[in-house]
């Protein structure tokens, strides 16, 4: 929605500046430009040359039948006699016409079209014709009623619901999904992770996943709009493995399970300049609602399915509720976004106020060279009061839980990234993402490390206008290193705990495959199937496979 309104605001500055400007002859000729540079110039009537009525179009000697206007000008002549020609008998059709000779022409042909219709009415109209159409209008007097009431009884309810509108200046959009998914039953090499497959996956159930979400726009002057959302949520891709590393080995991207109807988007929105806007509130600041998306399909309604395919995991870092955030258009086929949010912002004092708790800043550069790429750059600084990163995927707690206090220790993190994304044709296009972090324990020694990447295609109107297909490979967020001290290293937890540096022994790979079917404008049926690889990294666990069908329902 930030993005959309300044987008909106240099729209309107290109308008301006693409405006022509009205030239007026007199003034070009003050300035030294003649005015038969503009307009070319042309014969003109003297007082001595009247003109006069013709009979045929072959009177006029400079009109031959192949001319484009002759059957025009033949019609003009002979049916309506209102054509006049020069007493050379030239009609001088390429010369400029004076408001005089059009006013003169018009009024003649007006004249002679009454003069048509007066006789065809005497000639034509008769009592019994008059007759026969108040008959007729005594037949259908019930119908004609009828027809008078609906008319008066649609002129109430336009009336009253413009009345009783929601509102004059907030307007109401909602969504609303529904997924059905399956995930195949195997078996995992979980805690403690010595190679042996130990851990069932039940997975063979099918549950539901719903999510519902009501968004108002309420604009306050016409450069700024309040945005508020509300969200319910419900179920959840059960039952997975239960090690704090694999627990979002596959997390959907509309799986928001709430005990409750929430306040999920509380913020302002201004446009302060035509090439720089600000985003401020208490709920719904984050890098996915601030960051203009380089993936042009970037959608969990009608997208990809999976919460890793929307984007880097690393703009979701942090999981922002309240904050600030600007976009800066500095040029034509160049943004700035910036960002600082807050976790929990309301908690201060308490370890997670929007200064002392999980709190975020970011920056991304997004880059247009051509019509057909754009590429971001990002750099994010996290810091989570509890080690974990809210990205809600792969490896994103990377310090473990002391048994003895319950907790786990606080992470700064720094990390860089970026995605390029090619539009190949019309209903071609790819792209790629990559990203790096690299974290440590404030005052302590060490730090852990982690990777991820995604390369993806996107098939729009494959098939028919409106669907999209796409496939997605990818390696979710994995701890490639860590030398955290002891009883923090994650890897060095699962395996062993005896202190030992190092990452993950396997890597997770994930294939994602889906098209959407878009039934109308507002109602898509999307089936898809995502297949991990090495679930949790860990490379003696079995495979898992989630099928799913989402249907997605907007107004």
């Amino acid at each position: 929605m930030l993005a959309s309104l300044l987008i909106a605001g240099i729209n309107g500055v290109a308008q301006k500046s693409l405006a022509q400007e009205y030239i007026n002859p007199e003034t070009t000729q003050e300035i030294g430009v003649k005015s038969d540079n503009i307009i070319p110039s042309s014969p003109s009537l003297s007082p001595e040359e009247p003109m006069a009525q013709v009979t045929s179009v072959s009177q006029l000697k400079d009109i031959q039948p192949n001319d484009w206007a002759f059957q025009a000008l033949q019609s003009l002549v002979e049916r309506y006699g209102c054509v006049a020609g020069y007493p050379d008998s030239s009609y001088r059709g390429n010369r400029a016409l004076t408001r005089y000779e059009f006013a003169a022409g018009v009024n003649a042909c007006l004249d002679r079209v009454n003069e048509l219709i007066t006789t065809a009415t005497n000639d034509l109209v008769t009592r019994e014709d008059l007759a026969t159409l108040q008959k007729l209008q005594s037949e259908f007097a019930p119908e004609l009623a009828t027809l008078r009431g609906r008319v008066d009884n649609l002129e109430a309810k336009t009336a009253e619901i413009e009345a009783n509108q929601f509102s004059t200046t907030t307007k109401l959009s909602g969504l609303l999904i529904v997924g059905i998914q399956g995930r195949t039953n195997n078996r995992g090499d979980v805690n403690p992770r010595d190679g042996q497959k130990d851990t069932d996956d039940a997975g063979t159930n099918i549950n539901v996943i719903s999510l519902a979400q009501l968004y108002l726009t309420s604009q306050i002057t016409p450069s700024s709009y309040l945005f508020t959302g509300l969200l319910d949520g419900n179920g959840k891709t059960t039952p997975r493995f239960t090690n704090s590393v694999s627990r979002n080995d596959v997390l959907l991207g509309y799986e928001f399970p709430t005990d409750s109807l929430i306040v999920s988007d509380l913020n302002f929105h201004w446009l302060v300049t035509n090439k720089l806007a600000v985003m401020v509130g208490t709920e719904g600041v984050s890098m996915p609602a601030a960051f203009r998306g380089p993936n042009r399909v970037e959608s969990a309604a009608t997208g990809p399915l999976s919460y890793f395919a929307q984007r880097n995991p690393i703009l979701n870092m942090g999981y922002g509720h309240g904050g600030i955030a600007i976009d800066w258009q500095f040029a034509k086929r160049a943004s700035l976004q910036a960002i600082y949010t807050s976790y929990q912002p309301g908690n201060s004092g308490k370890g997670s106020g929007l200064f002392d708790g999980t709190t975020t800043t970011g920056v991304q550069l997004l880059l247009t060279p051509t019509d057909t790429l754009d590429l971001s750059l990002y750099y994010v600084n996290n810091y989570a009061s509890d080690g974990c990163l809210l990205t809600f995927v792969g490896d994103e707690c990377l310090t473990t839980v002391n048994t003895a206090t319950g907790k786990s220790a606080p992470l700064q993190t720094n990390a860089v990234g970026a995605t390029l994304t090619w539009q190949i044709s019309p209903r071609i296009s790819a792209g790629a993402w990559g990203g790096y972090t690299k974290s440590y324990i404030p005052g302590q020694s060490g730090s852990v490390e982690t990777t991820n990447y995604m390369v993806f295609m996107n098939f729009p109107d494959l098939f028919a206008k409106g669907n999209l297909g796409g496939i997605y490979v990818g390696q979710p967020p994995k701890i490639t290193s860590s030398d955290l001290p002891v009883g923090n290293n994650v890897p060095d937890f699962i395996n062993t705990g005896l202190g030992r540096a190092g990452g993950q022994p396997g890597t997770t790979t994930q294939i994602e495959a889906f098209y959407r079917f878009q039934l109308t404008n507002n109602i898509s049926v999307t089936p898809g199937i995502i297949h991990l690889i090495q679930p949790g990294n860990t490379p003696d666990s079995d495979s898992v496979t989630v099928g799913i069908l989402r249907s997605t329902f907007s107004f």
